[in-house]
């Protein structure tokens, strides 16, 4: 029998009041009143991953992490890989070099006091590195990563870089730097690149057009990587007044979502996004990320 494609499980740790979607109905200087449900959800997904043995990249919101450094323990005690989500989870294109700078520079090193190991990864907020906001990547790499999961090669009217290469690959950056990026998987199909990998595409498409999607990329010999937010396995959280679209993208299906992603697992193979990009010979491997000292008290 053939060994299944390793493909790349990825979370975005942030929470339901943090999302583009639904700016318009709360504003950042409002986070700290808003009910914090980010903990209790991402320890339901860690539950998840434990009994299905699997392993995952969580792309860390540095908002999240400096509220709870102890989920940020555990998440690298159970062995998964740590990286970045930015620090507030504001639209790149929306801020100057300066500020994306300084937020990079806080969220990777609140990380890296948090876990004590270093942060290599880096995940842009509604995948908000374009072509209006390359300018990016150089600053990623002047600050360490070696390796990013930002472009969708897509057209949407929130992100996208249409055009641009489908799998893993090496990428120069406008100043020559070199990082290793893994776009957000996409179908091909006549006249259309549609996205697949996960989120709200998750849980519009029914599963099974999902997993005809994903195993396409596999048949194709190719990985994908899926991501998931914690707040997509929590039918409970409160409703926020917003237009209808943004209902309808971002509470839509939110009471499946956990069962279809049980059963995700179960029909791919996955791990973290490192080991999928040194397998596919585009970063080299580093030190692995150990699990940080247990602290007293520690759950």
């Amino acid at each position: 029998m053939t060994q299944r494609i390793q493909n790349a499980l990825t979370i975005d740790v942030e929470d339901y009041f943090q999302v583009a979607a639904l700016a318009e109905a709360v504003n950042y200087d409002d986070w700290s009143s808003m009910e914090y449900r980010v903990e209790a959800n991402t320890d339901r997904i860690l539950k998840l991953f434990d009994e299905a043995n699997v392993k995952a990249t969580f792309f860390t919101l540095g908002w999240v992490a400096e509220r709870s450094p102890e989920l940020v323990r555990r998440i690298a005690a159970a062995g998964h890989e740590v990286a970045s989500h930015g620090y507030s989870h504001q639209l790149i294109y929306n801020q100057t070099p300066e500020v994306f700078r300084e937020e990079t520079i806080r969220s990777k090193g609140i990380l890296e006091d948090i876990i004590q190991a270093p942060v290599t990864g880096y995940r842009a907020a509604s995948y908000s590195i374009t072509n209006e906001s390359r300018w990016a990547l150089d600053i990623l790499a002047e600050q360490g990563f070696t390796w990013d999961s930002s472009i969708f090669p897509v057209h949407h009217d929130r992100y996208g870089m249409p055009g641009t290469p489908r799998w893993p690959h090496r990428l120069t950056t406008d100043k020559g730097y070199e990082l290793a990026e893994f776009p957000l998987s996409t179908l091909k199909l006549p006249g259309y690149t549609l996205p697949i990998a996960g989120g709200g595409y998750f849980r519009l498409f029914p599963y099974w057009f999902s997993r005809m999607g994903l195993g396409s990329i596999n048949r194709q010999g190719k990985p994908f990587v899926f991501y998931l937010h914690p707040w997509e396995v929590d039918p409970d959280q409160p409703r926020l007044d917003v237009k209808w679209f943004s209902r309808f993208r971002h509470y839509n299906n939110l009471d499946v979502c956990e069962q279809r992603l049980a059963q995700l697992l179960t029909d791919f193979s996955f791990t973290t996004m490192s080991e999928v990009l040194e397998s596919e010979g585009v970063l080299d491997p580093a030190p692995a990320q150990t699990a940080p000292r247990t602290v007293t008290g520690m759950a």
